[in-house]
């Protein structure tokens, strides 16, 4: 079974003892990593201080017929001076008879 590929932000939340689930880099090479919803509000806290200032977009789907939503965040962080900022895309998932994750509106007012 081939390991996963984790990124800086991944190894940096172990290392931190904080629980996700890296999901790999997507085409553009932005590590993806998937958070519990009881979890996303600190973790987003921590990502806000750590310098993911800005929330680019955020977007939900069903995955499968009957099965959970997710709600997907593109975090960026922006610094003068800096041409390329790094990003994050985050995956927080909640089943379909209790979809409720944690606004983040007080964090990222976007």
């Amino acid at each position: 079974m081939k390991k996963m590929q984790q990124g800086w932000l991944s190894n940096w939340l172990v290392k931190h003892e904080v629980v996700h689930r890296s999901l790999g880099f997507d085409h553009r090479g932005i590590e993806t990593l998937q958070i519990k919803a009881g979890d996303w509000d600190s973790i987003a806290v921590i990502l806000y201080v750590y310098g993911y200032n800005y929330l680019r977009s955020q977007c939900a789907y069903d995955v499968a017929p009957g099965g959970s939503l997710a709600s997907v965040y593109h975090l960026t962080r922006i610094q003068y001076g800096i041409d390329n900022p790094e990003e994050v895309c985050i995956k927080v998932f909640a089943q379909k008879d209790n979809p409720r994750i944690p606004s983040v509106f007080w964090i990222w007012r976007s």
